[in-house]
C-alpha cells in the first residue's frame, strides 16, 4: 500500500492474489502451488507476458523479477483501473498472482521502482467465469455495513478533533488524534476502493512527491507534536472533514469483493510487519500501536466474515488463522496502558521485532485466504 497509488478495483472482476517470497519451478505448472500459470518476466525496462489470451475465471500469473530494482505487477481492467497489484517483488524473487477475471481486454504492467508506471502487454480474456458463492455475497454485504459504521465513527471523532484544532486547543487535539483514526485504520484492507481518499487523508511526509500538496491527519500531526503551533491548521482540519465526508459518500458504491477484502487484509498486515513496525506511520505522535490494533482488528473482521466458506474449503487454514490472530491480539495486550497503548518510541528493538515476527507469522497463512475463497 506504500508508496501510495490511487487504486480502484474493477467491478467486473473478482481478484485473488497469493504471494510467494520466491517462485519455485514446476515442470508442468510453472509456479509453485499452481498449474497452467502464465509466465511474466519483469526487468527494469520490460514486461514479457507468456500469452496474449486466457479463459475467463481464475488466471494465474507467475512473476519473476530479473531486474535490479524492486518491481510490482499490476493487472489493469479495460477501463484502465487497477484490478489487483502485487508490490515489493525484489530482484531475483517472484510472486504467484491468481486473478479471477471476466471477459475483456486487460493489461499486465510491470513497474520497476514501484512508480505506478512501466511497460505493459495486453491480454484478452474470453468466456464466462463460475457463479459466485452466495455466502460470499453476504460476506461482502456485511463487510460494507461494517465499513459504513467505521467511517461514521471516524468522521464523528475527526469532527471533534478538527474542532479542537480550529480552537487552538493543542492538548485536546492531541488526545483526540489517535481515536479519530481508528475507524479509518480498520477499513484499510479496502482503502484502495475509495479512489484518491487514501493519499488525501493518510499521506505521510516521507511519501510526498515533488510539488504534491500535503493534507490529512499526518500534516496536522506534525504541527501538533513537532512545532506545537496549530494556528495555521484550520484549513487543513476543514479539508480532512470534507475528504472524510467524501469517503462516506463512496461506501455504498465502492467496488468491494470477497477476494479484494482478503487480499487487502494480507497486504495491510505486510505493511504493518515491514513498514509500520519501524514507527514510520506516526512519526511525530508515536501512537503507532493504536493503528496496529485497528489494522489487526480490521483484518480479523475480514477473515471472520469469510470464515464459513474458508472453513468448508480448507479447515486447516481456518484453524491456523484462528490461532495466529489470537497470538497477535495477545501480544498487543502487552503494550496496553490504561485505555490506550504506550508511546511507540518507548517500545524497544526486541519488542518491535517480536511484533514484526508475530504479524509475519499471521501473514503467511493469511496469504492463502483469497485463494481459499476463490476455489
Amino acid at each position: 500500500m506504500r508508496p501510495v497509488h490511487v487504486l480502484a478495483a474493477a467491478s467486473a472482476a473478482l481478484v485473488s492474489l497469493t504471494a510467494l517470497s520466491a517462485c519455485g519451478k514446476d515442470d508442468k505448472g510453472g509456479a509453485k502451488g499452481g498449474t497452467g500459470a502464465i509466465e511474466v518476466t519483469a526487468t527494469d525496462s520490460s514486461c514479457d507476458v507468456g500469452t496474449k489470451s486466457a479463459a475467463a475465471g481464475a488466471v494465474t500469473f507467475k512473476v519473476t523479477n530479473k531486474g535490479s530494482q524492486v518491481n510490482e505487477l499490476e493487472i489493469l481492467a479495460p477501463d484502465g483501473k487497477i484490478v489487483s497489484e502485487r508490490e515489493n517483488i525484489g530482484p531475483g524473487t517472484g510472486a504467484e498472482v491468481t486473478v479471477q477475471l471476466s471477459a475483456g481486454t486487460y493489461k499486465v504492467m510491470c513497474s520497476a521502482g514501484m512508480t505506478g508506471k512501466g511497460p505493459s502487454q495486453p491480454i484478452t480474456v474470453t468466456g464466462q467465469g463460475k457463479a459466485a458463492d452466495p455466502r460470499l455475497d453476504q460476506a461482502v454485504a456485511s463487510y460494507r455495513t461494517y465499513v459504513a459504521a467505521q467511517v461514521d465513527d471516524t468522521l464523528s471523532k475527526a469532527t471533534e478533533f478538527a474542532a479542537a484544532v480550529k480552537k487552538g486547543d493543542v492538548e485536546k487535539a492531541k488526545a483526540l488524534y489517535a481515536p479519530s483514526r481508528i475507524g479509518w485504520e480498520r477499513i484499510e484492507p479496502v482503502a484502495e476502493s475509495f479512489g484518491d481518499i487514501d493519499p488525501k487523508v493518510d499521506l505521510r511526509e516521507a511519501d510526498l512527491k515533488a510539488g504534491e500538496k500535503w493534507t490529512g491527519w499526518h500534516q496536522i500531526e506534525k504541527a501538533l507534536w513537532k512545532t506545537g503551533s496549530i494556528s495555521a491548521e484550520g484549513p487543513y482540519a476543514d479539508q480532512l472533514i470534507k475528504d472524510l465526508q467524501a469517503l462516506k459518500a463512496k461506501v455504498g458504491t465502492a467496488a468491494i469483493t470477497a477476494t479484494s477484502m482478503a487480499n487487502g487484509a494480507k497486504e495491510l498486515l505486510d505493511e504493518v510487519a515491514t513498514g509500520k513496525v519501524t514507527g514510520e506511520e506516526e512519526t511525530f505522535s508515536h501512537t503507532d500501536l493504536v493503528d496496529f490494533k485497528a489494522n489487526v482488528d480490521g483484518a480479523q473482521k475480514v477473515y471472520e466474515l469469510l470464515k464459513p466458506v474458508v472453513q468448508e474449503k480448507d479447515a486447516e487454514l481456518a484453524s491456523t488463522l484462528d490461532t495466529e490472530f489470537a497470538k497477535v491480539q495477545k501480544l498487543l495486550t502487552k503494550f496496553q496502558q490504561g485505555d490506550g497503548y504506550v508511546s511507540y518510541d518507548k517500545v524497544g528493538a526486541k519488542d518491535r521485532k517480536d511484533l514484526s515476527d508475530e504479524v509475519n507469522a499471521l501473514g503467511e497463512p493469511l496469504s492463502k485466504l483469497a485463494g481459499a475463497v476463490a476455489k
